[in-house]
């Protein structure tokens, strides 16, 4: 099922490698370049970053020395041309070089996050978002303007929601009905704030926030949230059942077989061996085939787990860069209409006038959602919730709803939302 590697092998020597722009110069970027380097085929072309020491550094620890800063898309085609990596303060410079295959994006902003895709897109770049935070939010109507124009826009290869699609990929090509898709969590605290996670943040050289977003289960249900509209898939209720056991394969245990045979889920275990990775159920009433994956240790069926116990995205994202330049092939990308949304839930008593500070922060969490539940609540988007000053008081823990907050005027995100809303009404 492997064919990538012999396809970039043959890009390798045609001299025509899948040349990437990448945007944003964080611990992400650091570790994407670092692969990339490393892998035959793929090629980092150009960092672009608000600071540019940043995006210097990362070049320079890849083996070039005093790498070139270009202001237009010209000094950067001439760059490629010499194969010479360089830096922009500027990334729609990435977007518009004609000599770049993929922008990828691993900034995890949502204004600007939405801004760029539309910028890549509309220069026909392939689009790969190492930024859950956007795609969680927009995804579906950025899919329908890369869709208008031809070309492919993607989350990646290699994070729990690839990870989790290359699963359920696996599991329907050999004849099986995925039921369940799920992630393996270690630890959820929602009320986590960057004070409480600093240090921990520090010490892995990563952002406060970031570290906060996993902590208080915000990234979670952006990821799970990615994989239900890539699949269809819904919720059994909001938040998700976050069921705890010792191992992944005891996951079977946790469901009655008409909860797993109700239309398809997304869900969580809490604390469960290998520790990481995703999990996909797979339902067969063939006699043949559960005779056989009994056989070959699966168990007796009819329902049977399989599992990745490994996530590696920054290996990865040049892969899923690469899958879509040759392929046209999307690792992660919605399938249609959003099946589930990620909601914004009061991380303490709020104030009215308190203005949120959005994804890892002091004042909210996001929580996954059915769309339709959603809808009718007119809950507040967490990818939205940023920059909102509520007008009245809210309780810890309950959800913020449009009614509640007066949104930022003339941002992107907000028309992007309301198109989605309309596509899809």
């Amino acid at each position: 099922m492997i064919i990538l590697d012999r396809a970039l092998a043959e890009r390798e020597a045609q001299g025509r490698p899948v040349r990437i722009g990448l945007v944003g110069a964080g611990y992400m970027a650091r570790g994407i370049a670092a692969h990339a380097r490393a892998i035959r085929g793929v090629e980092v072309v150009a960092i672009a970053n608000r600071t540019l020491t940043r995006a210097v550094d990362i070049l320079t620890e890849n083996g070039w020395d005093e790498p070139k800063e270009v202001s237009s898309a010209a000094e950067l085609e001439d760059a490629i041309a010499r194969r010479s990596p360089v830096v922009a303060a500027d990334p729609m410079i990435l977007c518009a070089a004609e000599s770049v295959d993929v922008v990828m994006d691993t900034t995890g902003e949502v204004e600007f996050g939405a801004d760029l895709a539309l910028e890549a897109i509309r220069h026909q770049k392939h689009v790969v978002l190492v930024n859950a935070e956007l795609d969680a939010t927009l995804g579906p109507v950025l899919k329908h303007r890369a869709d208008a124009a031809g070309v492919v826009i993607t989350n990646t290869d290699g994070d729990e929601p690839g990870v989790a699609m290359n699963l359920f990929r696996y599991v329907s090509t050999i004849g099986l009905q995925p039921v369940l898709v799920g992630n393996i969590k270690g630890f959820i605290d929602q009320h986590r704030n960057p004070d409480t996670q600093r240090a921990f943040a520090d010490s892995v050289g990563q952002g406060a926030k970031m570290i906060t977003s996993f902590a208080d289960g915000t990234k979670l249900s952006m990821e799970t949230t990615l994989v239900a509209n890539a699949t269809g898939f819904h919720v059994a209720r909001r938040g998700m059942n976050g069921h705890r056991c010792g191992h992944v394969r005891e996951v079977l245990d946790l469901y009655s077989a008409d909860e797993l045979l109700d239309g398809g889920r997304v869900d969580y275990v809490l604390g469960a061996e290998p520790g990481t990775g995703a999990f996909v159920v797979g339902y067969t009433e063939d006699p043949v085939q559960r005779t056989y994956l009994g056989h070959f240790k699966l168990g007796d069926g009819p329902f049977y787990v399989f599992y990745t116990p490994w996530h590696l995205p920054q290996a990865e994202a040049p892969l899923t860069a690469a899958r879509a330049a040759i392929f046209h092939d999307a690792s992660v990308t919605p399938c249609g209409a959003p099946s589930c949304d990620v909601v914004t839930v009061a991380k303490r008593d709020l104030r009215r006038g308190e203005v949120l500070d959005g994804i890892g922060g002091f004042t909210c969490y996001g929580v996954i959602e059915n769309t339709d539940a959603s809808r009718q609540d007119l809950l507040l988007p967490m990818g939205l919730s940023e920059g909102c000053e509520l007008v009245v008081d809210i309780a810890a823990d309950s959800p913020i709803g449009y009614e509640h907050v007066r949104v930022p005027p003339g941002r992107l995100v907000d028309e992007l939302r309301a198109e989605q809303e309309s596509l899809f009404a």
